[in-house]
């Protein structure tokens, strides 16, 4: 990209702190990847996504939770879950009225890996292999394709089994490696696993970044209810560090 790549992790329905977290980074002047997880928790889950649609010189990746929503839009029995883990009623109105977003929703990449090898992707695991369906193509592209397939045919609760676990990398790093080695990455970039850290979180030897920073005000018992720094969930990607050229 020929831009500096500004990362943002879960958002979680507070769009009113994300607008004050990218008043620094112009969009002109910064390519802005949002890792997922934008919706639930919140009351602006919808007009998260619609932001980062609409935000220019930006990738939006899929999160379980944008996952779950699409989920209990198809099948109503599972609103209950979803309202569990977070879901706001009104936002499920607002997409169901737009066939246009749920489209482009049903269209995210739940990986991107970068010119400088770094993989973007939701969730700290190595689950998305269970979705490569061709063992001989691009491993990255494969998942993609089939997250799409799977969205398409009704087959929400095999993304969601691939993209629920927490913090796989960071207990079982030879997880992480192999992860590394079959996408052919340099290192993971990821939300889903929320850290207190002050920025993102680095670890492994700079293997795997967290931009989970407990950003939002509103989200579920595992946040600090947004007392977590906003510069440990936006923030730019740091240059790779030596051991990982």
């Amino acid at each position: 990209m020929s831009k500096p790549v500004l990362i943002v992790g879960d958002v979680h329905g507070d769009l009113e702190r994300l607008f004050k977290a990218l008043r620094p980074y112009p969009p002109d002047q910064w390519h802005t990847a949002f890792l997922g997880d934008l919706v639930d928790g919140g009351p602006f889950g919808v007009g998260g996504l619609r932001y980062a649609r609409d935000r220019p010189n930006s990738t939006v990746l899929l999160g379980n939770h944008e996952v779950a929503m699409l989920w209990a839009l198809r099948d109503r029995g599972r609103v209950g879950f979803w309202v569990g883990m977070g879901g706001q009623p009104h936002d499920l109105q607002e997409l169901a009225r737009e066939p246009g977003l749920q489209e482009w929703l049903r269209g995210r990449p739940a990986l991107v890996r970068l010119e400088d090898g770094s993989l973007l992707q939701h969730s700290d695991n190595d689950n998305y292999a269970a979705l490569i369906d061709n063992p001989d193509s691009d491993p990255v592209e494969e998942v993609n394709r089939m997250t799409r397939v799977l969205l398409d045919n009704g087959r929400e609760d095999l993304l969601w089994e691939a993209m629920s676990p927490f913090g796989v990398f960071r207990r079982q790093p030879h997880r992480l490696s192999e992860w590394l080695k079959r996408t052919g990455a340099s290192r993971v970039v990821h939300g889903h696993s929320p850290h207190r850290a002050k920025e993102p979180d680095a670890y492994h030897e700079g293997a795997a970044v967290s931009y989970d920073g407990s950003f939002s005000r509103y989200f579920g018992a595992r946040y600090t209810r947004g007392r977590g720094a906003a510069g440990a969930t936006v923030a730019p990607l740091p240059p790779l560090p030596a051991q990982r050229q």
